[in-house]
């Protein structure tokens, strides 16, 4: 039996497992990882600027390819607390990625040694599994349980700990034999299926609203086929976006009560009859007041997470399977029914979505200057074609993008849906264009969330990650600001100063263009809303000869508030902003307006 250091064999299971790629920041307790990663060879390593990031960057490589997980790594002690919002994050949106992390040896645990924390305990609660290792001959089984883990069910994050002196122990391990567990995902019966249909046969005005899952589960295609095959018009959610694409005849926008359009929730609100695939009901889509969301409608919810299924409101018949087995199984029956006769025709439900779509619009043309927000998403439809992926995390910037932006692909809306941590932009768009770098990528960031992890652009700069970076600047907390005002208040959100080294920027504080390129990336500044097209062209040409990100700087309005409900409530959204009256309103649209 071969004999190498239980760090040699971790890194051996991990190319067998799929990993070609791993993120992290070297230390201490650490480097005997670091040493057979290169010793070993075969994966590639990029070096992030924070471990936060590091944790992202293994999002961003997830999320952006099927199949993918993500690897970070880290030393003992504050390496592991860092990479923690990256574990809370993936856990939240069923990502895979797996944290590795140094620790102190093993005799010293227990004695509050440098750097040493139970970062096991601390994990437990945003992982599937987090372990410190103790014995280094567990250390095969601990890696192949954690890829088990990370892939049957619900996906999500494992985290291993590595003492030091485990890591340094020799064992017997023969790279040859290993062999991945077998994955377990819940599949739907005939009989669940059947019945599931059944309801979809009774229902005049049916909608399905497709969540993550699908893309979690790769199964997009089947989705559109099996809602072109019964004629049914789709809600994604905001994790589900890209299933089917926007501008398909039964692509139905999105709902909610932030992240949605006036005609998703118009036409939710005329359903009858709700196929929930993938999705776990998420507050922001639903709202807080579940009656206005249920009330007159049946629900069937199917979810590959069976503890998923009643959480948060009981639907009528509940199904425990991954999307694609059960889509498999929706379709069979549907194409069995249409050669009987038996599916229902509702084309007219599906043209009255497609009604909505084209009269139900929020307006995106203004000249104003400082720009209004909704310009430039105007202007990014523009620019960035069907095959963009776009990148982003929280804040007005994301809520704004999801009502005015177009998607037309599975994984591409790449967005941190549940936790939204402000800095998850950069780290995550480096990891998604690390992971497919034909792909074109555009991230999306608030001057706050672009500020919170700024420096993860030296890490695309040393690495030649190229992408562009669009940064809408309102030297606000505008999501915030916005929040406080049912309170009463402007507290604390405001970011403006005048910079004594840039005057030309006014109240608007943080030069972003000279900090950007100070970290070896490239950016321009825009103040004109008619030179955001050009920007925008000329940010995807430098992007390509330098092999860097690029950042376009818009400079906005101070205060906009952007739609969405007071009071939680996906029947109650305000419209702060004028609306689309005339086609040359919103000229981006995907349908045309109709008046």
């Amino acid at each position: 039996m071969p004999r190498m250091t239980a760090a040699a064999a971790a890194v051996e299971i991990l190319k067998i497992e799929g990993v070609s790629q791993a993120f992290g920041v070297p230390g201490a307790a650490i480097n005997p990882f670091y040493r057979e990663l290169k010793n070993v060879g075969g994966i590639g390593h990029t070096l992030a600027r924070h471990v936060e990031g590091a944790s992202h960057m293994a999002e961003g490589y997830t999320r952006a390819k099927a199949g993918n997980i993500g690897v970070c790594v880290g030393t003992s002690g504050p390496a592991g607390t860092d990479m923690i919002t990256g574990l809370y994050s993936a856990i939240a949106d069923s990502i895979p990625i797996l944290c590795i992390t140094g620790q102190a040896p093993v005799s010293k645990l227990h004695k509050e040694d440098f750097q040493a924390v139970d970062i096991a305990s601390i994990a437990g609660p945003v992982t599937k599994k987090a372990t410190t290792v103790l014995e280094a001959a567990q250390v095969p089984g601990v890696f192949q349980e954690a890829f088990h883990l990370m892939r049957s069910g619900r996906p999500g994050p494992v985290l291993i700990d590595l003492p030091i002196d485990v890591q340094l122990t020799e064992i017997e391990f023969d790279p040859e034999t290993y062999a991945p567990l077998p994955v377990y995902k819940p599949r739907a019966t005939r009989a669940q299926a059947a019945k599931a249909l059944g309801f979809l046969l009774e229902s005049q005005r049916p909608l399905i609203v497709a969540g993550g899952g699908i893309i979690n589960a790769d199964a997009s295609d089947l989705l559109v086929e099996f809602a072109e095959l019964v004629g049914v018009p789709v809600i994604s959610t905001l994790m589900g976006w890209g299933t089917i694409p926007d501008d398909h005849e039964l692509a139905a926008g999105m709902v909610g009560v932030q992240t949605a359009h006036r005609y998703g929730n118009a036409t939710f609100l005329e359903s009858d009859f709700v196929f929930g695939i993938g999705n776990r009901w998420a507050n922001r889509h639903t709202g807080y007041n579940l009656d206005a969301y249920t009330k007159g409608r049946t629900f069937v919810h199917v979810d590959i997470e069976p503890t998923q299924l009643g959480k948060i409101f009981a639907p009528d018949f509940g199904i425990a399977s991954d999307a694609k087995a059960a889509l498999e199984l929706f379709i069979e029956i549907a194409k069995e029914l249409k050669v009987e006769g038996k599916l229902p025709d509702f084309s007219a439900w599906a043209a009255s979505a497609q009604e909505r779509k084209g009269s139900l619009q929020r307006r995106t043309h203004f000249d104003d200057i400082p720009l209004k927000p909704q310009r430039v998403y105007e202007e990014m439809n523009k620019a960035f074609g069907p095959e963009t992926r776009y990148v982003t995390t929280i804040g007005l910037s994301q809520i704004a993008a999801a009502q005015f932006l177009h998607v037309y692909r599975p994984r591409n809306w790449i967005n941190c849906g549940q936790a939204g941590p402000l800095g998850w932009t950069i780290p995550a768009a480096i990891g998604a264009a690390t992971a497919e770098p034909e792909t074109p990528i555009v991230a999306l960031s608030g001057d706050y969330d672009f500020q919170f992890m700024i420096e993860e652009l030296a890490v695309a700069a040393q690495h030649k990650v190229p992408y562009v970076h669009v940064l809408v600047n309102n030297a606000y907390l505008g999501l915030i600001r916005q929040a406080q005002g049912g309170l009463g208040i402007n507290f604390e959100v405001n970011l403006e100063f005048e910079n004594i080294n840039t005057p030309e920027l006014g109240v608007y504080g943080v030069d972003h263009v000279k900090v950007a390129e100070g970290l070896g990336v490239k950016a321009i500044r825009v103040t004109d809303p008619d030179k955001l097209g050009e920007a925008f062209e000329e940010a995807k040409k430098l992007a390509q000869e330098f092999q860097v990100p690029v950042v376009v700087e818009a400079i906005l309005e101070r205060i906009t508030n952007i739609a969405m409900s007071k009071t939680v409530d996906m029947s109650d959204v305000t419209e702060f902003e004028e609306l689309a009256t005339e086609p040359g309103h919103a000229p981006t649209a995907i349908r045309p307006l109709t008046v």
